[in-house]
């Protein structure tokens, strides 16, 4: 049984797989850095209303992109499993069995998502991650990760008109059925929303362009739901795709230790 957490700027997501599933996923907001006993409190929480024994969880790796959260989770899936989590980090992805360029700079959800399109659907993939940055990931099977296309995601996007603006509100994330609004907040919807189906379906097309061969194109993140007209875009949508990468390089590690 392997439980994953994936640290993200705007939600950690952790996840039970077993029986060659994904069982139970739990997705919360992302908050300032609280005391050990909180993550310890809320994962013991987690897994008792799943009906799942501590000494079941066999193996832990966690994700991040927000190191300020990485030793109290760590110390908490310590405290509560009682073994060693694995960390996602650049000495791993220099052991891996797909090359990845400049690991000290990329993040490891990126190669979580690369590493789960070369071995879980065995194909040369653009990955499009729909979380707090919009992300464009190239990876090839025999050449590993290509190269990496990083835009603000959609909720920075309606937030930074918030932030920036006296007099504009932050609206809710829904896909509006015209691009003309007809107030305030519809407005915002249509230039936010409508615009990232222009630059999303812009960028993927002139990425698949540019590499001048069949790459599939995956689309993964908690977002990916939001953009409708953009499924058909889509070879694949999978919103477990991180998650996967991580169980993935998880036992790779393992077996290799």
């Amino acid at each position: 049984m392997v439980l994953a957490i994936d640290i993200g700027n705007s939600n950690i997501v952790i996840g039970l797989y077993r029986e060659n599933g994904w069982t139970h996923t739990f997705r919360y907001e992302t908050k300032e850095v609280q005391p050990e006993f909180y993550y310890e409190n809320a994962m013991r929480n987690i897994l008792l209303e799943w009906g799942v024994a501590y000494s079941e969880v066999s193996s832990t790796v966690i994700s991040s992109v927000v190191p300020d959260l990485n030793d109290v989770i760590v110390q908490a899936v310590k405290y509560v499993t009682g073994h060693e989590p694995l960390v996602l980090n650049p000495d791993i992805y220099k052991s891996l069995d797909m090359y990845v360029p400049r690991p000290y700079e990329i993040g490891s959800d990126l190669v979580a998502n690369a590493y789960a399109a070369v071995h879980k659907y065995r194909t040369d993939a653009i990955v499009v991650d729909f979380g707090t940055a919009l992300t464009f990931t190239v990876v090839s099977i025999d050449q590993g990760i290509k190269g990496v296309t990083i835009a603000p995601g959609l909720k920075t996007a309606i937030a930074s008109l918030s932030d920036n603006t006296a007099l504009l509100p932050t609206v809710p994330l829904e896909m509006p059925r015209s691009a003309i609004g007809t107030d305030t907040v519809s407005a915002i919807q249509s230039g936010v929303m409508w615009g990232y189906v222009g630059l999303v379906r812009e960028l993927t097309l002139k990425i698949k362009a540019e590499l001048g061969s069949d790459y599939k194109i995956i689309a993964t993140g908690g977002l990916l739901a939001l953009i409708e007209p953009l499924q058909s875009l889509f070879d694949v949508m999978d919103k477990m795709l991180t998650l996967d990468g991580m169980r993935l390089i998880c036992e790779y590690v393992r077996k290799r230790t």
